[in-house]
């Protein structure tokens, strides 16, 4: 099952000959390697095992993307996957950043819910903060887990009445390209899978993560964030202090 859709994958190993831009007085660029590293010593500290991990890099290795696969204590299920994503990059496009997401076994469509940058922008002391930034985003894994729990009974509890406004909106909030607008729409009405039928909310966000896959790494885990903003209150879920419950 894929981690990341990209066409530019690579070994673990393979990071360690990507050269490093040298450091400036306002930008201080992190190995590729030595951000994977740390983030797997973080999750083994944290009590998770990484069952599977893929990496991806771009634009001649200036751009690094990776997927982890871990399970934990609380943290397992037949139909899904909990992924801890990474991306970093070299030439100042976007800043180091670590995000939770779901990847549905049957489909491969991943989601996240989070996207938390390791620095503002790679300066100085980054490789200080580095390790208690890692350390924190991971230790919120099993919170993640419960709350995407709880969405997807609600979703399929909840029926989607109107998913010709529901994608416009997605598409109104730059959660969705507006070109897979009708995409969306007839991805709800005649799903591929057999497990997203059915005409409820979770058809729907399903629908929605079906057209975002192999799109920008970059924009998924804001994308997906959106998404879940929008129909989370459809499906009468609210977040208190960063748990997802029932509103009411």
């Amino acid at each position: 099952m894929s981690l990341i859709i990209s066409k530019n994958k690579v070994d673990f190993e393979a990071l360690k000959g990507i050269e490093t831009p040298k450091a400036t007085k306002s930008h201080t660029p992190i190995a590729h390697f030595k951000l994977a590293s740390m983030a797997k010593e973080a999750m083994e500290k944290a009590g998770l095992t990484v069952q599977e991990e893929e990496h991806s890099l771009a634009r001649g290795g200036l751009r690094y993307f990776g997927g982890f696969a871990v399970t934990g204590k609380d943290v397992q299920a037949n139909d899904r996957k909990m992924v801890i994503g990474l991306r970093n990059s070299g030439d100042k496009s976007f800043a180091a950043s670590i995000c939770l997401g779901t990847s549905m076994i049957v489909c491969e469509n991943l989601c996240f819910s989070s996207d938390v940058k390791l620095s503002r922008r790679h300066t100085g002391d980054i490789m200080g903060d580095l390790p208690r930034v890692l350390a924190d985003s991971i230790s919120r894994v099993t919170v993640h887990w419960s709350n995407m729990s709880t969405r997807i009974e609600a979703y399929k509890q909840t029926e989607c009445e109107d998913v010709e406004k529901l994608a416009v909106q997605m598409a109104d909030c730059e959660a969705l390209p507006p070109r897979d607008i009708y995409n969306v729409i007839e991805e709800f009405r005649s799903p591929r899978h057999e497990e997203f039928k059915g005409g409820s909310l979770w058809s729907l966000y399903n629908a929605a993560t079906e057209c975002l896959k192999g799109g920008a790494l970059t924009k998924l885990p804001s994308r997906t964030s959106m998404i879940q903003s929008l129909l989370d209150p459809f499906a009468s879920l609210k977040k208190v202090e960063g748990r997802v419950v029932l509103a009411g």
